[in-house]
């Protein structure tokens, strides 16, 4: 939906991606390897929000390089800019928006899901290893799908877990320390059966 508000996949892609990392900079090659698209593409695009001040350049020594450091321009969003709140709500408003659709493909192709229980970058909590626990009979190969997709379209990988009710139920009643950190941290609970 909002591509055609940006008038660019592409554009908008790059901007969904810099608001997710936005305490980082990037070079040209690193964010078309980010957004899998063609580097002049992302130039273009890098130039664009640079005319609008939506992003800062910035040249670092690239000490990588085989002759010793070189040159290579960063680009980061600026903070600053007076439309960056505005376009901070709208990438969150449609990443909420892409969540919903992840949580609705899962419910009606995941299988036979007693516990969907979502945390870590869908609750921005840092100190749990997983994004996603699903418990149940679950059709892993649709879910493996719908992962790799939503990982496409957000630019960000997701870790998830599956297991089926008796392995749950026995590493629950253990306290299994993995178990026990997922509901430890901040979490939500999109489907309990289970009665957790």
């Amino acid at each position: 939906m909002l591509e055609q508000l940006f008038g660019s996949k592409t554009r908008f892609n790059l901007l969904r991606f810099l608001f997710h990392n936005s305490d980082d900079s990037f070079f040209v090659r690193e964010l078309s390897r980010a957004l899998n698209s063609q580097v002049n593409a992302v130039r273009r695009e890098i130039n664009l929000l640079k005319k609008l001040d939506i992003l800062i350049e910035e040249d670092k020594k690239d000490n990588g390089a085989e002759h010793g450091a070189s040159l290579r321009k960063y680009y980061s969003l600026n903070k600053d800019a007076l439309i960056y709140p505005e376009l901070e709500a709208l990438i969150l408003k449609a990443d909420v928006l892409v969540e919903k659709e992840l949580i609705d493909t899962i419910k009606n192709k995941g299988g036979d899901i007693k516990l969907l229980l979502m945390t870590g970058a869908f609750t921005k909590d840092t100190t749990v290893s997983v994004d996603i626990l699903l418990v149940g009979d679950i059709k892993e190969r649709n879910i493996a799908k719908i992962i790799t997709d939503y990982e496409k379209k957000m630019g960000r990988e997701v870790k998830y877990t599956i297991m089926n009710e008796k392995e749950f139920r026995e590493r629950r009643h253990i306290m299994d320390k993995f178990i026990f950190s997922i509901f430890e941290a901040k979490h939500e609970k999109i489907i309990n059966e289970m009665g957790i």
